[in-house]
């Protein structure tokens, strides 16, 4: 398809959202442009049409739409041909499933080792604690995933879908800290597989070449840079007893919420 649709995906290609979306319009053959808002004029932009103020944020002509479940049926129904789920409603609902425990669970644990490893907000035991939490939740979480793949050796079924593409940036995130599915388990088998796939394999690629500095990023935070502690990632970090992280983050005014109506 060469057709000019006017997509355009505000990313960073390190979101395994983001990475969620480019491989729904790559699966459809969907041309896309797509930019990472920089300057704070771009920001302040581009954003106003997010209450999130984050990324993927997908422009369609004069429509704007923020977050990757909401973006990517929004793609399903427009151009219905591939589909990417199955037909079946228990299919669906089974897959429904898999990417909200993806989107919340998983991601918190691999968002709370950025936080220690790359932004360094915790040093010493606390550090050493919140590490060990995280590991512990996302082997916990590969044996879960385990038994979620079908027969077919998919989490879409018989064939490679929207069940995989809301995993596999998630697990592949989870390889930024050294943590991989156990060898000769269904899930190292289907990663195996599933980043042999060409939209995989690039999305992969220009994540690892966005990877972020330790250095870099905690001086962005003494800068002004907020990272989002919203909904579960907040969560995590509590229960995980990280409240002094909060705290301090809250002081430093280097952490943020969802935006609010003044």
């Amino acid at each position: 398809m060469t057709e000019h649709l006017g997509l355009h995906l505000l990313e960073h290609p390190l979101s395994p959202y983001v990475q969620k979306v480019k491989l729904a319009l790559h699966f459809k053959g969907l041309p896309f442009t797509s930019a990472y808002p920089m300057t704070d004029a771009e920001i302040a932009e581009d954003f106003a049409l997010s209450p999130r103020g984050e990324v993927p944020l997908l422009k369609h002509r004069d429509l704007a739409l923020y977050d990757s479940r909401v973006i990517c049926t929004y793609i399903d129904e427009t151009w219905p041909e591939p589909a990417l789920m199955p037909k079946s409603p228990y299919a669906r609902a089974q897959i429904r499933w898999i990417e909200d425990a993806m989107d919340t669970h998983f991601e918190a644990n691999t968002w709370g080792l950025a936080e220690v490893t790359i932004f360094r907000r915790a040093t010493g035991d606390l550090a050493d604690r919140l590490t060990r939490h995280a590991q512990q939740q996302i082997l916990n979480w590969f044996q879960w995933l385990d038994q979620r793949l079908s027969d077919g050796g998919w989490f879409n079924g018989p064939s490679y879908g929207w069940g995989d593409m809301c995993v596999v940036p998630f697990v592949n995130g989870a390889a930024r800290f050294d943590l991989h599915p156990k060898a000769g388990t269904p899930l190292a088998a289907w990663l195996r597989r599933v980043n042999e796939i060409d939209a995989v394999r690039l999305t992969q690629s220009a994540a690892a070449e966005a990877e972020l500095d330790p250095l870099t990023m905690q001086a962005a935070l003494t800068s002004g840079f907020k990272r989002e502690y919203r909904d579960h990632r907040l969560e995590w970090m509590i229960r995980a007893g990280g409240i002094d992280v909060v705290a301090q983050g809250l002081s430093n005014n280097n952490i943020r919420f969802n935006g609010s109506f003044s």
